[in-house]
């Protein structure tokens, strides 16, 4: 019975993860990207919230007097 002759193996398994890994960095250079954040105009303008609008308070229950 024949031996499996593996010394092309690494060599093979070599060649196969760098073509994946060049192929992956093509694909992945292809894709937009957001733009950067510091070239956008800042507005000073602050949004209110609906709860700024109105006192509230929040009633922890050790805060409430013992009956």
């Amino acid at each position: 019975m024949p031996q499996l002759d593996t010394t092309p193996w690494f060599t093979t398994i070599l060649s196969m993860l760098i073509t994946l890994f060049i192929l992956f960095q093509i694909n992945i250079s292809k894709l937009p990207f957001p733009p950067d954040p510091m070239s956008k105009p800042q507005s000073n303008h602050m949004k209110t919230n609906p709860w700024e609008l109105k006192w509230t308070k929040i009633y922890l229950p050790h805060s409430l007097p013992q009956h």
